[in-house]
């Protein structure tokens, strides 16, 4: 089954293994009963529906959360329901795979223009005949 994450963009379900684990921090006297904590496993190394330069945006953007394996994995433990974690988990998957969509933008070098160039140098002469001033005060 495919995940709609934009308008073109699609990812498997079978990309995707979520494992619940105990969760650190206040519970009160679930804590130590339930697995609240959802860790969410993306295989990037092994995805086929993402383009190759979204997949190099993604795995940049991901930083340590990338495993060595070519595995995206997320911790959400922030709830105290594992169904809550697991829209979490999810929910912040998507935003940094729509995050690296975003192509960006290509810079192209621009000359300064012929106007700014005159308006520079006649301010450095300004600035110098100012400093020629000031020497010949001091003597």
């Amino acid at each position: 089954m495919l995940i709609r994450i934009t308008r073109t963009l699609q990812i498997d379900t079978r990309d995707l293994e979520e494992l619940f684990v105990s969760a650190s921090g206040p519970g009160g006297q679930n804590v130590n009963k339930v697995a609240s904590a959802v860790q969410l496993r993306f295989n990037l190394a092994g995805n086929t529906t993402l383009p190759q330069p979204l997949k190099a945006r993604l795995a940049r953007l991901a930083g340590r959360r990338l495993s060595e394996a070519g595995i995206l994995i997320i911790q959400a433990e922030q709830f105290r329901t594992q169904a809550a974690n697991r829209d979490d988990a999810r929910a912040r998957l998507f935003a940094l795979i729509r995050e690296a969509a975003i192509a960006p933008k290509t810079r192209r070098p621009t000359k300064p223009t012929k106007g700014s160039q005159t308006r520079r140098l006649a301010e450095k002469s300004r600035r110098g005949e100012i400093k020629r001033q000031r020497r010949t005060l001091q003597d």
